[in-house]
């Protein structure tokens, strides 16, 4: 009679490895890679790659054969380990949401690799679905953005209120950080960091700024690192 309680219970380390139980093994973590891509795929806001939607499905099967392969034996976990690391992986630095994935895969590979099938099934539906309710909901969003707005002027405008009303009409928080004269001094610059709510029509406001100074260069830096110099 199949025993409910053995879906929790790692076996690799007390049991022989046989060729039935290393499919189920790889098969569950196949799948289970698979439900944690597709949750990544419907979660990502700001896109993702295909290499790294495959990578997830690869890497719980990846990891439960290494603790398949290493079981209970310590010279052998300590081989593999010496193999791995003269294996150097090159990317660029991550988001810290697919770090998390990375580590989320590694999970489910580990506990299936031990056996714990039950535990990996478990947390993999807990986790996932904790990922989509945070997308839903837009956890962490902030409803308002910081950004860098750069714009020319010519002399004859008074750059101290020369954009008030814009910013009012608007409803634009913002900060004048920087001025410096161009072309010989018959133009100025102006730096200003303003705070535009996510509602903003962008489109609008740079309209109404380029009105006011002439239709001359203007900028609107997305990052508010990017800071005047």
């Amino acid at each position: 009679m199949f025993d409910f309680e053995t879906l929790f219970n790692p076996t690799t380390a007390t049991t022989t490895m046989t060729l039935g139980s290393s499919i189920i093994t790889i098969l569950i973590a196949i799948a289970l890679g698979a439900i944690i891509s597709f949750t990544y795929m419907k979660t990502s806001m700001a896109g993702y790659s295909q290499n790294f939607t495959l990578t997830m499905i690869i890497l719980p099967t990846i990891v439960a054969i290494i603790i398949l392969l290493i079981g209970s034996n310590i010279a052998r976990a300590f081989s593999l380990a010496g193999a791995f690391s003269i294996i150097r992986f090159r990317s660029a630095p991550g988001d810290p949401k697919d770090i998390a994935y990375v580590l989320f895969t590694m999970a489910a590979g580990l506990a299936c690799g031990v056996g714990a099938f039950g535990y990996a099934v478990l947390f993999t539906l807990i986790l996932c679905a904790l990922m989509f309710i945070l997308s839903k909901t837009n956890f962490g969003a902030r409803k308002s953005a910081q950004k860098l707005l750069k714009v020319t002027i010519p002399e004859s405008l008074v750059y101290e209120e020369a954009f008030d009303e814009v910013f009012d009409k608007f409803g634009v928080a913002y900060e004048l950080k920087k001025i410096r004269t161009t072309e010989l001094g018959s133009l100025y610059e102006l730096v200003y960091t303003v705070t535009l709510d996510q509602n903003t029509n962008q489109k609008e406001f740079l309209d109404s700024i380029r009105c006011r100074n002439g239709n001359l260069d203007l900028s609107l830096t997305m990052s508010p690192t990017a800071t005047a110099e």
